[in-house]
């Protein structure tokens, strides 16, 4: 990921971008707000570190002008420390503001907070091999097409995917799938099993007969 680190002080630029090298981020730099603007409009970087007192354009002019047009991640710094240059700066859409003198550890420790935040969430998918479930959207595809199960079906390959690599009994998978007051018995399972194979096609071998005990997903 690449950090404008924007400042008319060469050595803090120099400092940051040290640590920004060593924490695994590329660097680009900017001595003022004009250039910084500049720099977003041809490459729009992943966050950017923001002086706020720069001769020309200073930091909270920069901010403004890249936000009518990016919501590009924004850490300010600032040798001021007052609550309204603080409350002023989320008004325009920073992220977070560090006051001056600051660790450059902990600017890049909210850096990565920042960059955290901006993640989408990570979704629950199992891939394995061709076959893909989808924990979230109850969405199971072989081979990128996408395979119709009964609600059922979708309960038992779920639980055996969240376990896979356990043996699992058949009374233990109807407990867990069918609930204790059903009154079906082993076949049921096996029926199901049956059925589900044949749904997964060339990966119905990821469903293993555990001889004397049940089924397992491979791991």
């Amino acid at each position: 990921m690449r950090l404008l680190i924007v400042d008319d002080e060469k050595d803090i630029r120099n400092l940051l971008a040290q640590y920004a090298q060593f924490s695994g981020y590329e660097v680009d730099e900017a001595a003022d707000g004009y250039e910084a603007v500049k720099k977003v409009e041809v490459s729009l970087p992943d966050l950017i570190i923001m002086d706020v007192m720069m001769p020309g354009l200073d930091g909270f002019g920069a901010v403004k002008l890249i936000r009518k047009h990016s919501q590009v991640p924004i850490l300010m710094l600032s040798a001021r420390g007052e609550e309204y240059d603080k409350l002023y700066g989320f008004d325009l859409g920073i992220d977070d503001y560090v006051t001056k003198p600051f660790s450059p550890r902990e600017v890049m420790a909210r850096v990565g907070r920042i960059l955290l935040r901006g993640k989408p969430a990570p979704k629950n998918v199992v891939r394995i091999e061709g076959l893909t479930v989808d924990m979230d959207s109850r969405i199971v595809t072989v081979d990128g097409n996408k395979v119709d199960l009964t609600p059922k079906e979708y309960e038992l390959l779920f639980y055996m995917v969240l376990n896979r690599g356990v043996a699992l009994s058949r009374d233990r998978l109807l407990n867990e799938v069918w609930g204790f007051e059903f009154y079906g018995d082993d076949r049921t399972v096996d029926t199901h099993i049956k059925m589900l194979r044949a749904n997964l096609g060339p990966y119905r071998h990821l469903i293993e007969t555990v001889r004397s005990v049940g089924y397992r997903f491979v791991q």
